[in-house]
């Protein structure tokens, strides 16, 4: 398949990694492992002034209504600068969840961030603890929830934690929630791989080894040309899938999990190529990319591991050709 965005897309891509480029992330995804949320609350504020809180809400609530592929431009732009907290869990789940709850212009203006328990696939509700509203949704239905427990990620800038339910339920499209989850991650994951190649290929051009610049290496050059194979496998399988949602596929829950197993595995083999290009120093705390090499590695697993989503492939092949 082959995706091309229009210029409006092209233009609201732009936007945002230039705004995310003037934010200083880094400095922001530092301070939130610490607890320190508040330069992490700029960045979403600049968010919001480009419309990426108000993309998935409904127009009635002041919000944009759009096509799920702007939902897609805009995550993989996230996750290619890592931009700290429930990504996935804010502008893409919350809206399906709340749909018709006036909490949903909050939403959209950026003044309340939401993050989301989905057990058995996500049984715990990332940064709970910065979050304005936390939910708890299962079976068709969805809680306001309170957090418990705090768990310990192999990304210290995202705090799982237990919640539990206070109040009483409401009904919510907990499927469609879901797959908006799933989706929106592997956007992320793929801007994310990309970063991850690009930074790889600059430092190949510089660093010197045996007197000859790394790049010139067959085997550096080949492990970078396999990541970005990968990644532009990935990249449409992610692009096809929010297609499906748009058109309330059939194949939704198909196409979703052939785009996150994709794009988990591409993100991955980026995070392992850039390490071994970069050398040690591209796992120090010092360096911006163990930042994403990190946040690769949680999101790999989140909203659905790979192995589940296979499977889930797999089970939908098997019941067309019955």
């Amino acid at each position: 398949m082959h995706f091309e965005l229009d210029t409006s897309q092209r233009d609201f891509a732009a936007s945002i990694d230039g705004a995310l480029a003037a934010a200083d992330v880094p400095s922001a995804i530092r301070a939130w492992s610490t607890g320190d949320t508040g330069p992490g609350r700029k960045v979403w504020a600049t968010l919001a002034d480009l419309g990426v809180t108000a993309l998935m809400v409904a127009e009635e609530f002041d919000g944009i209504g759009a096509h799920p592929v702007d939902l897609v431009v805009a995550a993989e732009r996230l996750g290619r600068w890592g931009v700290p907290g429930p990504v996935a869990e804010s502008i893409a789940v919350a809206p399906v969840l709340l749909a018709d709850d006036q909490r949903s212009s909050a939403l959209a203006s950026g003044e309340l961030t939401a993050t989301v328990a989905m057990p058995p696939r996500v049984p715990r509700a990332v940064d709970a603890d910065a979050a304005g509203l936390v939910l708890l949704a299962a079976d068709g239905q969805v809680w306001d929830a309170e957090a418990g427990a705090r768990h310990e990620s192999v990304d210290p800038a995202r705090h799982p934690f237990d919640v539990t339910s206070v109040g009483d339920a409401r009904t919510a499209d907990t499927a469609r929630a879901f797959e908006y989850g799933a989706l929106t991650t592997a956007a992320q994951l793929i801007g994310a791989g990309q970063a991850m190649l690009d930074g790889s290929v600059e430092y190949a051009k510089q660093r010197s080894q045996f007197g000859r610049v790394i790049g010139s290496y067959q085997a550096i050059k080949h492990a970078l040309a396999d990541v970005h194979i990968a990644v532009e496998l990935a990249r449409p399988l992610v692009y096809g899938a929010a297609l499906s949602l748009a058109d309330d596929s059939p194949d939704v829950a198909r196409d979703v999990s052939a785009a996150k197993a994709a794009a988990s595995d591409a993100a991955l083999l980026a995070a392992r190529t850039a390490l071994q290009t970069h050398g040690a120093i591209g796992y120090t705390q010092e360096h911006d990319l163990s930042l994403l090499i990190l946040r690769v590695q949680a999101l790999h697993s989140a909203w659905g591991d790979p192995t589940w989503h296979r499977h889930r492939v797999l089970e939908a092949l098997a019941g067309t050709r019955s």
